[in-house]
Parts: C-alpha cells; structure tokens; sequence
C-alpha cells in the first residue's frame, strides 16, 4: 500500500507521516559529531517509501545540514523540508528575523522554505508578534512559502489567524497519553482549514513493546532526551500502572491487525480529522523503522479498537493545559524538568523606570505620551494596570475578533505585571468594558480562560471605547505577597 499524502497548502503536498530529525541533536550530544554526508545518505530509503517529508528546525544540531546535502546531492523537489525559528526571548528586529532565516536557506541549500514553523516562548512578550509580522514580510518576498506554528495554544492560533497571518499548519504533542489536542484545538483547526502536524505520538519510544509488562524504571537512567521528556508525561498522566493499562489495550489492537503498538498509537492520533501528519522521529545512520512505519498505512482502526484504547485512555490523568503549555508553565515537560537547556532567562516585556516611590511600566505606544499615563505604575506591592486595549504599535491585533482581542489584552496586561515583577496570579481585581453587549460571553469566556484558577474580584460592564477598532477594554490591580 501506498504512503498516505495531504496538500498542506496550495504547493505544499507531503506525506502523511513526516521523518523528524530532532534526534539529530540528540546524536551530537555531549560534543559528539556526525558525518553529514553518510547520515544525508541515509534519508535515501525513506524517500524510497514514499516518505519525502521531512521536520527539523534550527537547533536541531546539524539536521538543517543534513537535510540540505540529501537535496543538494539528490536533487530538488524529490523532499519537502519543513524547519523551525526558535528565537530566544526577547526583542525582535526585522533584522534578526532575516538572520535567521537566511541561515536556515543556506544550510538547507535553497532560495525558499518549503514550510516556516514559528515557536514562541512567551505570549506576555509581544515581541512573538513582531517576529511573525516580520517573517509575513519575508514570505511575501518570496524566502518562505508557507507559515506554520510550533507548540502554539488555541488561543493565540486564533489570535495570529484574526490578526491577519496566513498560518497553515501547527505542531503540537499528540498521542495516546496526551490528548490535548483533540479539544478546542482541533475544533479551531477544523473551523479555519489549519492542519495539526502531531509529534509525540509514540512518545519516545514508550509506546511500543519494549515497554509492555515492564517495571518502572530509573527515571534519571532513561536514556535518550526523548525518553526522559516523555517519561514525564507518563508520570503526569498518572504514572506507570495506568500507562500499562493504554500499552496492554494497544498491543491487544495491534494483535488483531498484526501491527506493532507504534502502529496503532500513530494511526489513533493520524485518524483525527485535523491532523494532517504525524511525525515519527529517526536517527538517521543508525537505525531505521521503515517497514514498520509505512504499516500505518496497512490496516484501519475498528470500532471496537477505538472504544478499546478510550476505555483504557479514559483512566489517565489529562495533561494539565492546552498545546504548548509543558513549555511555558509548571509542570514543565520538558527533557529536564525545566527551561534551562532551552532559554537562559525572559527579558521584561515593556520598559520600567523609576520615578521616586513609582515605578512605572511604558508600552511604547503612542498614547502614553501624549495622555500622560503608564501602561502601569507600581508603589509598594501594589501595581495598578491602565484600562488595555489590543493596540501593539502601529498594529491592531485580534482584528474583529473579540475573543482574540480579549486574550491579547490580557497577554499585554500580563507583560506589565512581570515586567514591574508581578504575575498574573497576584491579580486581585479586573474591569471589563465591552463595546457591543452582545459580546459580553465570549469576553467573559476569554477572561475565564486566563482567570478561572485565580477568579479575582471583577466588574463587566458595555461602554463607548475611543477606537471604532477596539471592542474590549480592560484594567487590573494587582498585589504582590510578600
């Protein structure tokens, strides 16, 4: 049987399994070296498949490389090469954006990218909107063909495709032991044509037999950054009895249809209407899992399989938050537990200065000099937020979307709370103006998505904003403990 194939975009077809190089990094590990030209050759039996897709990014050690020897020896258009920018956080210039990009052209030894998958940090900083603004400008030039998400949550998928930015596709974990995914998510996907790319979906490894019937093991002699990444899913997800509980339904699937329990894990995730591939990792020149990947597209999942694999998933504790929160809050599941093999610190969103008792918050924005106010003012332990609109320099974000609007007031709300040293968790009181009443659930919805774990005191009512542009409106206080 054939390699399943999908049009992404208008000019982009890829197969329905995509080969990730990430562990390309993983190779090079503790200052080891690869040879590029072998490991290049070596995605030669996965194009023969039919699997030509492949998904790397830019701190995927030499996998950029890799990828654009195989094209430049092999010749173009036989792969599709889909990379990442994962900037640190911080400020962003136009410059920058056209550094980075340009490196990935030059090791990938091509005048346009196939596919530009974005990651950002940080929503508080609004620098993330910078960045995307500046790669629309070069994809309208023609150095990227189409734009994508990586680990980006519902919310500001909604709020980048209401702002204006063509985004075709989104990465995200996906699989038998995390289903955030299946949610909002896809529901906002299937609405607006974007495709999910799943990664995750055997979790490292774990779901294959290997695992099955095992006892726990060492949690710190795991292995690959993989395993100890997804050994903490495991743990989360309410740990080794229950993940045994999805292996044993699993492999009594992948029994009826003479698969393994990869097969079947990838196959769940790849049957969901929006996702449009799923990425499987290798470590290319080392070993490969080729016969057994293209047995996905061998057999289908049964009812019965399906109300099988819920009944033993139904047990496990849900992955706390939406896609993309294991890097952005605790608990963070990451290969260290942490942030610290991926981002050295988070600069202040906004510019802070002292002025006697206060410290005041400035946005940039040109408002506040010319009405002579702070985005926020900080005395004590107390910090007072300005009624906030979606305005971000020259820019409206959100356009007439008042839920988008709504969560990027509160990202800018948040940026001058951290930025004064404050969280969103110390907010004690908000007030909501709405410009339609109508509005009002969709605000209040949005507002309890960013609120619902903290619930501070809160006032909603419908006003005449300044701004024809603007339909929300909101102010906070805040007061730091301690």
């Amino acid at each position: 049987m054939s390699v399943e194939r999908i049009n992404l975009a208008p000019g982009l077809s890829t197969s329905r399994v995509l080969t990730g190089l990430w562990q390309i990094a993983d190779m090079e590990r503790d200052g080891r070296t690869i040879d590029l030209a072998h490991t290049a050759s070596a995605m030669q039996p996965y194009v023969d498949a039919g699997l030509t897709s492949f998904d790397m990014a830019d701190h995927y050690g030499s996998a950029e490389d890799v990828a654009g020897l195989y094209r430049h020896t092999r010749g173009p258009g036989r792969v599709q090469l889909l990379t990442k920018w994962v900037p640190k956080p911080g400020a962003v210039t136009r410059e920058d954006v056209r550094t980075a990009i340009t490196r990935s052209l030059t090791r990938l030894r091509t005048e346009r990218l196939d596919l530009l998958q974005f990651h950002a940090w940080t929503y508080a900083d609004p620098s993330w909107l910078d960045a995307l603004f500046f790669l629309q400008e070069l994809q309208e030039e023609g150095l990227i063909g189409h734009l994508g998400f990586t680990n980006t949550d519902t919310a500001h998928l909604n709020m980048a495709l209401a702002s204006g930015i063509p985004i075709i596709t989104n990465q995200v974990a996906f699989s038998l032991l995390d289903s955030r995914a299946a949610g909002a998510m896809s529901a906002l996907c299937l609405k607006t044509g974007v495709h999910l790319l799943a990664y995750g979906t055997v979790a490292g490894g774990w779901l294959t037999e290997r695992w099955l019937g095992q006892p726990e093991p060492d949690w710190e002699q795991t292995g690959t950054w993989s395993r100890m990444k997804y050994g903490r899913f495991i743990r989360v997800a309410g740990g080794w009895e229950r993940y045994q509980e999805v292996l044993v339904a699993a492999s009594r699937v992948a029994q009826r249809h003479g698969v393994s329990i990869a097969n079947v894990a990838s196959r769940w995730v790849l049957d969901h209407p929006a996702v449009g591939g799923v990425i499987i990792g290798a470590r290319l020149g080392e070993r490969q899992h080729i016969d057994d990947t293209v047995r996905l597209f061998e057999f289908t999942l049964t009812a019965e399989d399906r109300t099988e694999l819920a009944e033993a998933t139904a047990h496990l504790t849900p992955i706390p938050g939406d896609c993309g929160d294991e890097y952005r809050t605790p608990p963070f599941l990451t290969a260290s537990g942490d942030l610290s093999h991926h981002v050295d610190s988070f600069p202040p969103p906004y510019a802070v200065r002292t002025a006697g008792t206060r410290t005041q918050c400035l946005s940039g924005t040109p408002w506040e000099p010319l009405a002579g106010f702070s985005r926020a003012i900080r005395t004590g332990n107390r910090i007072l937020v300005s009624g906030t609109t979606s305005t971000h320099r020259h820019r409206h974000i959100g356009g007439t979307d008042v839920a988008a609007q709504t969560h990027f007031v509160i990202d800018k709300i948040e940026g001058s709370l951290r930025s004064l040293g404050g969280r969103l968790d110390d907010v004690t009181q908000t007030r909501v103006y709405v410009r339609h009443v109508a509005d009002w659930e969709a605000v209040a919805r949005a507002h309890g998505e960013r609120f619902g774990h903290i619930q501070p005191a809160n006032t909603l009512v419908a006003a005449e904003l300044i701004g024809d542009e603007n339909l929300v409106e909101i102010e906070a206080e805040a007061e730091i403990e301690g």
